[in-house]
């Protein structure tokens, strides 16, 4: 059995995608591609895919990462076009490389996002990530599946620095995940008069994070 690891993006209106949907309209981009999949054993096989650290429902990303198990070798360009083809506008194959050994899981250490926020919250913004970076800690609360958690959201923030009439913030994973819109919720807490509506996130990169330059290397690369 190959094993390959998938690099995709959610681009425009392809943001709005849920992970459930996304997996549906992969698995039926798999079968009219013709990748020949290898499936679980049971009374309900199911193809072997491996989903990381989805992005939220709403969020773009160019670095969301799976892996599928294959019966049969295959070239990865071939399979990365084919897949490209059958899936639609907005859900894009950036690469396919064949998987590298460990899980793909243990890789994905940190990711590197920009907040893009209406122009009107621009003038509140530099106060409120002074204040931010000046805590040690920061508190916010998030439903979860498992109900509502509280957690600290500037323990996760490797860096965080003001670009255009946004952000750019670089995040290391933690349990519970830290995700951009924790962040906001944190500036708006310490500073009230930020409180910008309807920004628009975006995952610039996933992968292995050094914590001390803040870089973060493509997971297996």
């Amino acid at each position: 059995m190959q094993r390959l690891r998938i690099q995709y993006a959610k681009r425009g209106r392809a943001r709005f995608t849920s992970h459930r949907d996304f997996g549906r309209a992969f698995e039926r981009a798999l079968r009219r591609a013709g990748v020949p999949m290898a499936y679980s054993s049971g009374f309900s096989p199911h193809p072997r895919i491996s989903y990381a650290n989805a992005s939220p429902t709403g969020a773009a990303s160019e670095a969301e990462y799976l892996e599928i198990g294959l019966t049969q070798v295959c070239e990865p360009d071939r399979v990365r076009e084919a897949l490209d083809a059958a899936l639609p506008p907005g859900l894009d194959i950036v690469s396919v490389v064949v998987s590298p050994p460990g899980a793909l899981a243990d890789l994905l250490t940190g990711s590197r996002w920009r907040v893009d926020l209406p122009e009107e919250a621009t003038s509140t913004l530099p106060g409120a990530v002074a204040l931010f970076l000046a805590q040690e800690a920061v508190l916010v609360e998030r439903m979860t599946k498992n109900g509502m958690r509280e957690f600290d959201a500037r323990a996760a923030v490797v860096s965080l620095s003001i670009e255009g009439t946004g952000l750019l913030v670089t995040l290391a994973h933690q349990t519970p995940l830290v995700r951009p819109d924790d962040v906001l919720s944190a500036l708006t807490r310490l500073s009230p008069d930020f409180a910008p509506a309807v920004p628009v996130l975006t995952r610039l990169a996933q992968g292995v994070l050094d914590p001390d330059t803040g870089e973060i290397a493509e997971p297996g690369r």
